[in-house]
């Protein structure tokens, strides 16, 4: 039955991916782009949903090796499906957040762990050069703007982060824990760095930005 259940949340994952890409717009537009642009050895791949997305981390750090790759919405199977041509590419690094939006999907924490260490693997057997970064969920905040599908989720993130750490570890690769730097005293995203609750202002990536910046150089 335990083996059914996993087959059956992984059929999900997939449907729901693959139904993401043919249903937004956007989403079809900026991974078919990302198809076409190459990437290459000296690249520093930031890979993601709509936080990587709503991002000039290149801009933020200076480096112009710097490649965005988040897509609004995206959830950690999609990330999986448009894996390849940054695999194909061998870059130099790559930093991976998501899994807020398998959240809302109401996709449990060991789930989203789960398949973030398939995303892991794959990527680490097809460019095995490539060093790994895997960064925290974020927090949310419903008080600042109700996010009806996360509601009373918060524990999830809280779930998630410490099997994705437990993935981090398993796998070698470095764990970068964001969420203590943007948690309020109840786990809620600081109101200050956000204006719908989950997504980020300016003042929001600067904190992203120097607690990543000593990986990135």
């Amino acid at each position: 039955m335990k083996r059914i259940a996993l087959w059956a949340v992984t059929v999900l994952m997939c449907l729901t991916a693959l139904a993401q890409a043919n249903q937004d717009p956007y989403y079809a537009r900026r991974a078919t782009l990302f198809d076409e642009l190459p990437i290459g050895k000296k690249d520093i791949v930031m890979l993601g949903n709509s936080l990587t997305d709503g991002c000039e981390f290149n801009e933020l750090l200076g480096n112009r090796h710097i490649k965005n790759r988040g897509i609004v919405g995206d959830i950690v199977q999609g990330l999986i499906d448009r894996i390849g041509p940054i695999i194909e590419g061998q870059p130099k690094k790559l930093f991976i957040m998501s899994g807020v939006n398998d959240i809302s999907h109401d996709v449990s924490a060991d789930s989203i762990a789960r398949a973030m260490e398939k995303l892991i693997v794959m990527v680490k057997q097809g460019s095995p050069r490539t060093k790994i970064y895997l960064q925290s969920l974020l927090p949310f905040n419903n008080d600042v703007r109700e996010w009806k599908l996360l509601k009373g989720r918060d524990h999830v993130v809280v779930e998630a982060n410490i099997l994705l750490e437990q993935v981090a570890r398993r796998q070698g690769v470095t764990w970068i824990n964001l969420y203590p730097l943007f948690a309020d005293e109840q786990g809620r995203l600081r109101a200050d760095l956000t204006n719908d609750g989950l997504h980020l202002m300016g003042k929001g990536y600067l904190i992203w930005r120097d607690a990543i910046r000593p990986y990135v150089k």
